[in-house]
């Protein structure tokens, strides 16, 4: 028998365990929101930019604080549980990670742009 087809075999199942766990982590750990749900309540809560401070300086959603998900680990503390947090990055993938991270430090209630910055057609501003 060929070890690299084992090897291959194994790799791709422990890829595919990892989406699955993180499939659920997510479904978990946030809601996601399309823009028109996004805009009704931002304003009622915390509205984190998790890109890093180069690209929320190029532009980001009027009222947004930046907590880059690099950060976010030591930064957690600065968002309260006690209220809603609205989080969006550039496409929503690093928003995914800092809901994880959230989610398993005990935030309930966490909420994240769909398809992230780049589909955004709301107010922003720039630096």
């Amino acid at each position: 028998m060929d070890w690299s087809w084992v090897l291959a075999i194994a790799i791709l199942l422990v890829l595919l365990g990892y989406e699955v766990y993180q499939y659920t982590m997510r479904k978990k750990a946030l809601t996601i929101l399309t823009e028109e749900e996004f805009k009704k309540d931002y304003r009622k809560a915390q509205l984190i930019d998790v890109r890093e401070p180069k690209e929320f300086d190029a532009g980001h959603i009027l009222g947004a604080r930046n907590i880059p998900m690099s950060q976010m680990k030591a930064r957690k503390a600065e968002i309260r549980q006690d209220l809603p947090v609205y989080l969006y990055c550039q496409s929503a993938q690093r928003s995914n990670r800092a809901a994880i991270m959230l989610y398993k430090a005990g935030y309930t209630n966490v909420f994240q742009l769909k398809g992230g910055y780049k589909r955004w057609t709301g107010k922003t501003k720039s630096k």
